[in-house]
């Protein structure tokens, strides 16, 4: 029987998003002989009236598509269905409308491809419109529960190492601290990837408390050897040295992180008397063109969406596990993180090569 199938990306965008819905789209048509409905904007799309979605046609197939960054599709990560914000102020439960959304575009399944926030929103309004559902793991932050990678995380670490890389002439010709500040909302994953691979002295994940006395010690220890710098990876979760979130109001009742690399290179400037340069490099990890390892991710994970559909399974997530493709019970991803393990291998690595964390 044809079917027609949704799918939407939702939440923040990242490197391989793309890639995940031609995979989906080539799956669908050739294998199965199913129609492939783009949702634009996220849930925001299935508000919209008329629904704003098209067919995913030939154009999604070509090559040139699995090279592009952000999603074509568009996305949203504002606006929670259940307690939408008016322009009066107030807020209103809008599920209801989404899953109509669902049943006006006709779709016998949907596919979505989210982080852990995402799929929290998006499988309460599969649940309750009764809506064959199947999730798609993204994040830079690689923070989602029951998979070893998410898509956009490879890229993401890659333009933090090449941070690095840029950082340490210049900190080496100028006898700098060069501080770095990675994202990750919630977990360090970006940080001590790209600090080991980057070369790094020092770096701060909020899995780790951190204090200055240790920070201090390791730039003096530097200086002991004949080093004229230093590289500091900070994750955008670290606290300050006093245990406080260092954040701001982004409307729609969101804080945004950022700020704790200012804190951190002034802390070291006045605590080792050290010159030091402070690069937040926030967005710039988010686009730009996929790197191979999340191209080919993305291309599995779409492929395996589609075959879930096919063999009746939903309520599930795909999943990388163990140089393999598998599907996780949502359950168990919801309400979930995948953090650093602070005595995971790499922070066993870090320690091994003398990096400081802070503790």
């Amino acid at each position: 029987m044809a079917k027609r199938i949704g799918i939407l990306t939702s939440g923040g965008d990242c490197a391989g998003l793309n890639a995940v819905v031609r995979a989906a789209v080539l799956r669908a048509r050739d294998g199965y002989g199913w129609t492939m409905i783009g949702i634009h904007n996220g849930t925001a799309g299935l508000l919209a009236r008329p629904v704003e979605a098209e067919e995913l046609d030939r154009r999604m197939t070509t090559s040139t598509v699995l090279r592009m960054g952000g999603t074509i599709l568009g996305t949203t990560n504002k606006g929670d269905p259940f307690a939408y914000p008016m322009a009066d102020g107030s807020r209103r439960d809008r599920s209801g409308e989404i899953i109509e959304g669902c049943r006006l575009l006709g779709l016998d399944a949907l596919i979505g491809i989210g982080g852990d926030g995402s799929f929290a929103i998006l499988r309460k309004l599969a649940q309750q419109g009764g809506i064959p559902f199947v999730g798609v793991p993204k994040t830079i932050d690689n923070d989602v529960a029951q998979t070893e990678r998410a898509i956009g995380y490879a890229t993401a670490v890659t333009t933090a190492t090449e941070a690095l890389d840029r950082l340490q002439p210049t900190a080496a010709s100028h006898s700098r601290v060069m501080v770095l500040e990675v994202m990750g909302r919630d977990a360090g994953h970006i940080a001590i990837a790209a600090g080991i691979a980057g070369g790094a002295d020092i770096v701060l994940i909020p899995e780790i408390p951190w204090r200055l006395d240790a920070l201090k010690r390791k730039i003096d220890a530097l200086k002991a050897e004949g080093r004229n710098f230093a590289l500091v990876v900070v994750a955008e979760a670290v606290k300050t040295a006093e245990g406080h979130t260092v954040d701001a109001d982004r409307g729609f009742g969101q804080r945004r992180l950022g700020g704790i690399g200012e804190y951190v290179g002034e802390q070291l400037a006045a605590a080792t008397g050290a010159e030091t340069r402070v690069t937040v490099l926030g967005h710039v990890q988010r686009g730009g063109m996929p790197g191979a390892e999340d191209r080919l991710l993305a291309s599995a994970f779409g492929v395996h969406a589609v075959d879930l559909i096919a063999q009746g399974k939903f309520d599930r997530m795909v999943s990388w596990w163990n140089r393999d493709v598998i599907d996780m019970p949502l359950a168990d991803v919801v309400n979930n993180a995948h953090v650093v393990d602070p005595a995971g291998p790499l922070v066993r690595t870090a320690r091994g090569l003398g990096i400081c964390l802070g503790d």
